[in-house]
């Protein structure tokens, strides 16, 4: 018997880890199994090889002398 949730099991899971789906602006997005949103990429099969790449950094420890957030994301000030 299947014990995953309705809405798991109607994706395609790769590596039985996370989906990729196409935006309605041909972007393809990843995402894992609680929804946390991981990569876009222009094709599949990058979205595919990148999210591999970084969910692999992830389980073995990013090299933090290295590596560095060049962009938080954040605006500041008043708009």
């Amino acid at each position: 018997m299947n014990s995953e949730h309705p809405e798991i099991a109607e994706y395609e899971w790769i590596d039985d880890c996370f989906r990729v789906y196409q935006t309605r602006f041909k972007i393809w997005h990843s995402a894992k199994k609680n929804g946390e949103e991981l990569v876009t990429a222009l094709t599949k099969d990058v979205c595919i090889r990148m999210t591999r790449f970084y969910l692999k950094g992830l389980q073995e420890g990013w090299n933090q002398e290295n590596s560095r957030v060049v962009n938080d994301g954040v605006v500041g000030g008043k708009l």
